[in-house]
C-alpha cells in the first residue's frame, strides 16, 4: 500500500517472494494507490500485468481491486469529474438555503430544493400533521425545506466526490474506467491466474435521523434524482408527498408504510445499480465478484449504510466481509455464510487483522481466523502488506504481515494450518437443519428521532444479536432468510423448506414486527405440509408495514416460545446435530462449529469464540486446554486430523442411543 512511494518491479519481486515463503494460500494483491497521480495510468497497468505474470509463475493468484482507496466507486474521482454521478442526499432543515435549477443540481453540484413542509408536531414529538406548502407560504407549524445536496469534495477523493449508488449509470461508468482497463491490460487471464475482482465497502450516504423531535438540526437520507419516478413506478405514489414520515413517527403508535416502502427502495436500488451491476459484469468475463459492503455488523449498520446487507450477496460470486480489530461480530459471518449456503457459492471471503496493532500475536492470528472458519470464511484477506513504512504507513491499520514484523519468516504455522483447515471446509455441502427469518425490516419501521425510537431500536438489535448468540453457542447452527431475497430462492415447502441449495426442517419468527405478505405465505405452506415454525416472541403485527391481523392464523397453528435462550433452545431441540458439555455436564458456551456432509461421511471443525469484551488481546482463556464432551448424531468412527502439523490420529470415542 503505496501512497508516497513510487512502486517498481524489483520491489514487487521481492515483495511477491515474501509473500511465497510465507505460504499463504493464495497470492492477494490489493492496488490501493492514488490514481490521481499521472504514474497510475500505463505504468500502473504495466505493473498489474508485471505482478499478475510474477503470480503464473509461482502458480499463485492475484485478485484485482477495484478502487484507490474505499469506498468502491468514484475510481479515485475519475467517475465523479462528471457531476451527474455524484452522490447527492436529502437534507431535510429548517434553514432556507440558497437554491438553483434542477439542470444547475444534476450538472453543477448546486442544492436544489425539491419540497417545503408545515409540520405540526403533537407534546409526545410525533406527527399531528403535515402539508406541502410553497417557498413563501407562512406555516401554522414548522417550516421545513428538503433539500437535495451534493457530496461535498473531499481529498479522500481525490478533490472529488463520492459516487451516486443508487445511479446505474454512474456505475456503468465506474466498470468502463476500472474494470474494463484492467480487462484491456489483463483480460486473457481472467478465470485463470485472475479469478476474482474485490470491491470494498460500497454504501450509499448514511442515513442520520433526528436525535429530537423537536431538534433544529438537520436530519439527512440518501437522495438520487432518480428516486422519485423509480419509487413511483415500484409503489405507485410519489415519496416526494410523504418525506415527514421518513423523519418523524406518525401519532397514535401507528407505522409509517412510506417509510417501510423507502427503506425497501433504497436498498433494492443500491442492490441493482451497484452489486447486481458489477456482479454481472464480471459474470459476463469469467470472473466472480469478491469483497464487501459496508455496515454489516448490526441492524441499525445495515439500515443506516445501505438497508441490508444479506441483498447485495446475491451478486457476489464471493461473498465476504470484514472483519477490524480483531472484534467478534458472528452476526456479520452468519449473515455472509447464509447467503454462501443457500447461493452454493464455493467460497466465503474476510479481510481480517486489520488495525489489531503490532503486539497482536499467533494466538490472536489463529483465534480470529478460527472462528470464521467455523462460520464459513474459507478466503483469508490478511489485513495488510506493505510495499513501504514511509510517512503515515507505519501508523496505517498496523501490523504489516510481512517483512517489517520480525515474525513473518514463522507466519506458515499459521497460514498452513488454515490451508489445511479449509482443503476440509470447502468440501461437500453444510449441515444446517434450522432457518431464522431476518429481522431487518421490523427495525426499518422503526427508524425514527431517537428520542421517540432509540429504545425499541436498540431492543431490536440486541434480540438479533441475542438469537444469534442463543443458537451458535447452543451449537445449533442456523442460516439467515432474507425476506425479499425468498421469493426467488423458494423451490418446495413440502415437509423441508427448499431455499435455494439449502433444505431447512425449521423456521424461527424471532419476534418480528412485519413480515412480508411473500414470506407468510411460504411459512403457511411449509407448516400445512408438516413443516416446523416456531415464533419466538409475539405474533408480528403488521404485513409489509400494513396494521394486519393476517399472521394470526399461521401463528396459532405454529409453535410459539418466550423469546429466551432456554426456551428457544428447547424448541429446537429435535433437530440438533451436536451438543458439546463441558467436564461439569454444563452445556458449552463460548463455542461454534463447522458441520459439512461430503459424502459417506462429515468433517467438523469446532472453535473457540468468546472473548473479554474489555480486553480483546487477552488469548489466555482461549489458548488454555477446555476439557468436553461432544455428542454427534449417527455411529461414526471419528479421526483427528491435526490441521497445525497435517498428523491424522484416532480419537477416544464410544457409541450409545445412537450418537
Amino acid at each position: 500500500w503505496a501512497w508516497n512511494c513510487k512502486l517498481n518491479k524489483d520491489i514487487l519481486n521481492e515483495q511477491i517472494d515474501t509473500f511465497k515463503k510465507m505460504s499463504f494460500g493464495g497470492f492477494h494483491m490489493h492496488s490501493r494507490i492514488g490514481m490521481s497521480t499521472p504514474y497510475l495510468k500505463d505504468e500502473f497497468m504495466e505493473l498489474i500485468k508485471f505482478c499478475t505474470q510474477k503470480a503464473e509463475q509461482e502458480n499463485m493468484l492475484a485478485y484485482l481491486y477495484d478502487e484507490d482507496r474505499w469506498p468502491s466507486g468514484s475510481a479515485g474521482g475519475y467517475v465523479t469529474k462528471t457531476h451527474k454521478y455524484r452522490q447527492r442526499y436529502l437534507i431535510f432543515s429548517q434553514n432556507n438555503r440558497e437554491h438553483f435549477s434542477l439542470d444547475e443540481a444534476i450538472n453543477n453540484s448546486k442544492d436544489y430544493l425539491l419540497a417545503v413542509f408545515d409540520v405540526v408536531l403533537n407534546e409526545k414529538g410525533e406527527l399531528k400533521s403535515y402539508q406541502t406548502i410553497s417557498e413563501n407560504d407562512t406555516a401554522i407549524g414548522t417550516k421545513w425545506y428538503a433539500y437535495v445536496h451534493t457530496h461535498d469534495e473531499s481529498p479522500w477523493h481525490n478533490n472529488q466526490t463520492y459516487v451516486d449508488t443508487l445511479n446505474k449509470e454512474a456505475i456503468d461508468e465506474f466498470i468502463k474506467i476500472t474494470y474494463e482497463a484492467y480487462q484491456s491490460a489483463v483480460g486473457d487471464k481472467f478465470d485463470k491466474i485472475i479469478p476474482s475482482i474485490f470491491t470494498d465497502e460500497p454504501q450509499c450516504k448514511p442515513k442520520i435521523p433526528l436525535s429530537f423531535a423537536d431538534s433544529t438540526d438537520d436530519a439527512q437520507l440518501p437522495w438520487s434524482f432518480s428516486l422519485p419516478k423509480g419509487f413511483s413506478d415500484k409503489y405507485g405514489y410519489d415519496i416526494c408527498g410523504y418525506l415527514p414520515e421518513l423523519i418523524w413517527n406518525l401519532s397514535d403508535n401507528k407505522i409509517s408504510t412510506a417509510r417501510y416502502h423507502f427503506h425497501d427502495y433504497i436498498c433494492d436500488t443500491f442492490t441493482e445499480c451497484f452489486a447486481d451491476n458489477c456482479g454481472d459484469w464480471c459474470k459476463n468475463h469469467n470472473l466472480l465478484l469478491a469483497g464487501h459492503v459496508m455496515g454489516e455488523e448490526t441492524l441499525n449498520s445495515q439500515t443506516v449504510s445501505l438497508g441490508e446487507a444479506m441483498r447485495s450477496y446475491r451478486a457476489f460470486g464471493i461473498p465476504g466481509i470484514d472483519m477490524l480489530c480483531n472484534w467478534l461480530e458472528l452476526t456479520t459471518a452468519k449473515q455472509c455464510q447464509s447467503a454462501v449456503h443457500q447461493y452454493g457459492r464455493e467460497a466465503m471471503l474476510a479481510e481480517l487483522y486489520g488495525v489489531t496493532n503490532w503486539d497482536f500475536d499467533f494466538r490472536g492470528h489463529k483465534f480470529q481466523g478460527d472462528w470464521l472458519a467455523a462460520l464459513g470464511v474459507t478466503v483469508r484477506v490478511p489485513h495488510l502488506s506493505w510495499v513501504s513504512m514511509a510517512g503515515e504507513a507505519k501508523r496505517d491499520y498496523p501490523a504489516s504481515i510481512s517483512y517489517q514484523s520480525p515474525w513473518h519468516t514463522e507466519y506458515r504455522y499459521i497460514e498452513d494450518h488454515f490451508a489445511r483447515l479449509n482443503t476440509a471446509l470447502t468440501r461437500g455441502k453444510p449441515v444446517v437443519k434450522l432457518a431464522v427469518i431476518h429481522p431487518i425490516e421490523s427495525y426499518w419501521i422503526n427508524f425514527g428521532p431517537s428520542e421517540n425510537t432509540f429504545d425499541i431500536r436498540e431492543q431490536i438489535d440486541k434480540k438479533f444479536s441475542d438469537i444469534t448468540k442463543w443458537l451458535l453457542f447452543g451449537t445449533v447452527d442456523f442460516d439467515f432468510i432474507s425476506e425479499a431475497l425468498l421469493p426467488a430462492q423458494i423451490k418446495n415447502t413440502d415437509k423441508t423448506l427448499c431455499v435455494g441449495e439449502m433444505e431447512y426442517n425449521a423456521v424461527i419468527v424471532p419476534d418480528c414486527m412485519t413480515l412480508r405478505r411473500s414470506t407468510l405465505e411460504i411459512l403457511e405452506k411449509f407448516q400445512s405440509s408438516g413443516g416446523k415454525v416456531i415464533f419466538a416472541g409475539n405474533c408480528p403485527k403488521y404485513i409489509d408495514a400494513v396494521d394486519c391481523k393476517d399472521a394470526e392464523v399461521l401463528y396459532s397453528k405454529s409453535i410459539v416460545v418466550p423469546y429466551d435462550k432456554i426456551s428457544v433452545l428447547n424448541a429446537v431441540s429435535e433437530i440438533r446435530t451436536i451438543s458439546i458439555k463441558n467436564s461439569d455436564g454444563s452445556p458449552t458456551n463460548n463455542l461454534v462449529y463447522n458441520m459439512r456432509e461430503d459424502n459417506s461421511c462429515k468433517w467438523l471443525f469446532i472453535a473457540h469464540a468468546s472473548l473479554d469484551e474489555y480486553n480483546r488481546h487477552d488469548y489466555r482463556e482461549n489458548t488454555l486446554s477446555q476439557n468436553i464432551r461432544i455428542y454427534i448424531d449417527g455411529e461414526y468412527t471419528p479421526k483427528l486430523y491435526n490441521t497445525l502439523d497435517g498428523n491424522i490420529c484416532e480419537i477416544a470415542h464410544t457409541h450409545q442411543n445412537g450418537q
